[in-house]
């Protein structure tokens, strides 16, 4: 008999050799826990290729929306504050001694409760990353759709929903990669093809120079219009930093011992992330709205247009960087459904099941991202109610549950200031994604 003590309680429950087997078995079979191998930089990339988003081609708009003081006080702000809170998650990983919190939901049970804090983070988990998926999908098909027509304007016009296809049948393939380790390849590609991009939509605005009549007045003619414009272009900033939905599970890839924790290696990584994050959003948002004003479109590529064939590439580099963002996101979402059936419903561990489970999975992305292609209105509603909390907050409510920071220290001050701001960007968020939804739903035809 062995005895294992949860950090929480006093009382011992013991359990016996054959349970404790079963227990690492699961472990050994769940895609988080299957391999901790890591290396620092697959973290670098993993965390690139789950923050940069193709929504970093929506930057010059919010910008536009946001207007040159607010747009870059916006950005500023939300590069330091997601610093901050993921340097805290990553900090918060192996804070009790032989434990590690390998996912979201376990750190808010350490904080929360056991109960309670399932409540509070796995539905704003699920949000953020079924929606990213849902939304990947979407802009994969769009990406795809663009670079035919790019490349063979003279060609049949095919709808959306067959490249949407097209994008999910790549999913079919990857979805059944076991873990995060045996997905670095994937998301190495996915993170150079961001920089990119990137790299490309700002270069060739340089090279477009800046249009006549270029104005950088707020577009909205009146004040309501102006306002909720403002809060969607709010609600793009804060969307582009998503990676804390996945950072506790791309650490617990890492190898750990007491001497040598894993936050050491993570950290480093995440820095790296953090500046490539820097060198694509800043030139894109700030050159994109210097060149075009507030005339620029949703897509800074789509206001690009020539040349003709770096614009195709670009779209093609956004297709394949989505696919490595989508497996980023759909991995801990795996890891879920898997726990819940092999644990909670005793299902046995198997190739089947793994089967079953991902492509199911798949099917009901692509369905959803067919079905509303403008579900990026949707994300801003919904997201706004989750992403703001697991990457502004959340952190820094635990943080202050289980280290309580003395009153009015500059620990206590910081996460205070984070927090407000964070609950502010919640509640204002979902209102410009709302009014989105309406806008683009007045003349939608389903499956068109």
């Amino acid at each position: 008999m062995v005895s294992q003590t949860h950090p929480d309680k006093a009382v011992q429950k013991p359990i016996d050799d054959e349970t404790l087997a079963r227990q690492k078995a699961i472990d050994d079979w769940l895609p988080i826990t299957s391999s901790r191998t890591a290396k620092w930089w697959y973290s670098a990339f993993h965390n690139v290729s789950a923050m940069v988003g193709a929504g970093v081609l929506s930057l010059p708009y919010a910008m536009a929306e946001l207007g040159w003081g607010p747009g870059v006080v916006v950005l500023v702000l939300s590069w330091v504050i997601t610093l901050y809170t993921l340097w805290q998650m990553v900090e918060m990983h192996e804070m009790v001694p032989g434990k590690r919190f390998d996912r979201y939901h376990e750190l808010g049970q350490h904080a929360f409760g056991e109960k309670l804090g399932l409540y509070i983070v796995v539905p704003q988990q699920l949000i953020v990353q079924v929606g990213t998926c849902i939304v990947y999908m979407v802009t994969g098909g769009k990406s795809l759709k663009k670079f035919h027509d790019l490349v063979c304007k003279d060609c049949k016009d095919i709808k959306l929903t067959f490249f949407i296809m097209i994008f999910a049948s790549v999913h079919f393939v990857l979805s059944h990669l076991p873990n995060f380790n045996s997905i670095s390849g994937v998301s190495l590609a996915a993170a150079v093809m961001s920089l990119s991009y990137s790299a490309i939509a700002w270069t060739a605005s340089v090279h477009k120079g800046v249009q006549p009549d270029t104005q950088y007045g707020y577009k909205a003619k009146t004040t309501a219009g102006t306002v909720f414009n403002f809060f969607g272009g709010l609600g793009n900033v804060a969307f582009a930093y998503a990676g804390h939905n996945v950072v506790l599970e791309i650490q617990a890839t890492l190898p750990s011992t007491p001497e040598k924790q894993s936050k050491g290696p993570m950290w480093r990584g995440v820095v790296v992330a953090y500046i490539i994050v820097a060198l694509c959003y800043f030139p894109v948002a700030l050159i994109g709205y210097w060149m075009f004003g507030n005339a620029v479109q949703d897509n800074i590529l789509m206001s690009l247009e020539k040349p003709t064939w770096l614009i195709a590439m670009a779209n093609l580099f956004v297709a394949v960087h989505v696919i490595g963002g989508y497996q980023i996101y759909a991995m801990p979402v795996f890891d879920m459904i898997e726990t819940l059936l092999v644990k909670k419903l005793n299902f046995k561990p198997s190739s089947l099941l793994r089967f079953f489970v991902r492509n199911i999975y798949v099917v009901l992305t692509m369905f959803v991202g067919i079905t509303f292609p403008f579900f990026g209105g949707l994300l801003g509603f919904f997201g706004g109610f989750a992403f703001a909390p697991t990457t502004y907050y959340l952190p820094c409510v635990i943080w202050l549950l289980i280290y309580k920071p003395k009153k009015f220290s500059l620990s206590w001050w910081t996460n205070w200031i984070c927090i407000v701001l964070g609950v502010l960007l919640m509640v204002v968020s979902p209102i410009g994604g709302l009014r989105q939804i309406i806008l683009e739903a007045k003349g939608y035809d389903f499956y068109s």
